[in-house]
């Protein structure tokens, strides 16, 4: 039984604890087998390149690649900004056009906004009501110097799905390369790079329970062969796509945690499926003014964002106790304003670009409101029972404050009490 004195994870999308089993990989390359992969004249050397292709291998075997496609990174960052920057760079065509979304992911966006200052013309495509982009609107968009795609499958703040595959059949038959942020979906979705059609994908260890500092960006090799400039030089490592000296440790936990990610990617899914909306169900209970936040089809199975009408998001995370959850990206919390990506809901709707799918000060409101929950692997229903409460808890706390301060114009009075922890859901 979790106790209130323990803290309870709802931040999944942010990291992942790293698996027990990946850990255990990972402690021989620490101590026994602690070569630089690079030194292939001597036995440690050699030990180090065998457990660095071995981890290759299982990358390769999740996104069913070659696993000379499969290229080491310090993380999803520099996967992201390798595949943008390395293709537009490579490329040497002038003027380049490349398409993006206003929802991506900030590695994906300020990517973008430095290869406009070099004079690459960047297209920001909006999201309908749902946050999901639309092909109409992709295949509108694209001319002929359009150079490159790069759409995420899963938003890291409201879980939506975008069509990837026919994104992926619109690309080619346009002869347009696309990259995918797949940081978010691999844990749970089948990531083929074939199926999809994507000619570079990102990955993150450490959002699939493997350790952080790591990461993937799968290269195409054939049909088409994409080339890409190198952002590092010194050493030619990777095949001269990233030089440094390789992290061994980090690789071997990736290796392993792709394996762990292949073998039970169903069983996460369906687990945190069922935790996801039984919390959902406990929450809107309670909280008949909850807003979920992006469409609930086609959607990640661990993920909620919720608004709670007009309570801001920062006060309630000040009162909640015990619970770690988030407001929007991680990488983007330290300058929180409201989330980006809520206030881009509906823009494709609008022609100046803004969001909203009533107007933009309701979309702003959403956004200062929002609460990230993401859950995952480890997640238990006792957790998900303690952490409903305990939002439930601040979300009266905070009302009977308001209600106090200003009684004329105080929301109604839901959420005063809510569900106890025994009264959770099986």
């Amino acid at each position: 039984m979790i106790s209130r004195a323990t803290p309870v994870y709802l931040d999944y999308h942010a990291t992942t604890p790293c698996d027990p089993r990946v850990v255990e990989s990972m402690i021989p390359t620490l101590s026994r087998d602690f070569g630089n992969a690079s030194s292939r004249h001597h036995a440690f050397g050699r030990r180090a390149e065998q457990l660095v292709e071995v981890a290759r291998s299982r990358v390769a075997r999740l996104i069913r690649c070659e696993p000379a496609e499969v290229v080491f990174t310090s993380g999803a960052t520099e996967s992201n900004n390798l595949a943008i920057k390395g293709v537009i760079t490579k490329s040497g065509q002038q003027p380049a056009h490349v398409i993006t979304v206003r929802t991506e992911h900030k590695a994906v966006l300020d990517a973008c906004q430095t290869l406009e200052k070099d004079g690459t013309r960047v297209t920001y495509l909006g999201v309908d009501a749902d946050g999901r982009v639309r092909l109409e609107d992709l295949e509108k968009a694209m001319t002929d110097d359009t150079v490159l795609v790069s759409i995420m499958y899963a938003n890291n703040e409201i879980g939506v799905l975008n069509p990837v595959r026919e994104i992926g059949d619109l690309c080619k038959s346009r002869g347009v390369l696309f990259h995918c942020d797949a940081v978010q979906a691999a844990p749970y979705l089948n990531c083929d790079v074939d199926e999809l059609g994507v000619d570079l994908m990102s990955l993150s260890g450490h959002k699939m329970y493997g350790p952080k500092g790591v990461g993937v960006l799968y290269v195409r090799r054939r049909r088409p062969r994409v080339r890409l400039h190198a952002l590092l030089d010194g050493g030619g490592h990777e095949r001269g796509l990233r030089s440094g000296t390789l992290n061994v440790s980090g690789i071997v936990g990736m290796g392993a945690a792709c394996d762990l990610v292949y073998e039970e990617r169903g069983r996460d899914a369906s687990h945190t499926r069922a935790l996801r909306d039984g919390m959902l169900e406990l929450l809107t209970r309670s909280c008949p003014e909850l807003q979920l936040n992006g469409g609930m089809v086609d959607r990640l199975p661990n993920n909620l964002n919720v608004s709670f009408g007009d309570i801001e998001a920062e006060r309630l995370l000040e009162t909640l106790d015990g619970v770690a959850i988030s407001s929007g990206s991680a990488c983007s919390s330290a300058s929180w304003d409201g989330s980006y990506v809520i206030k881009s809901l509906g823009s494709a709707e609008n022609p100046d670009g803004r969001g909203g799918p009533a107007d933009t000060l309701e979309n702003e409101a959403r956004a200062r409101s929002s609460l990230r929950i993401s859950l995952g692997r480890f997640t238990s229903v006792d957790e998900v029972d303690l952490a409903a409460a305990e939002l439930v808890r601040a979300v009266g706390s905070l009302r009977r404050e308001e209600s106090l301060r200003a009684p004329s114009s105080c929301g109604p009075a839901s959420c005063a009490t809510g569900p106890e922890v025994g009264e959770g859901f099986d």
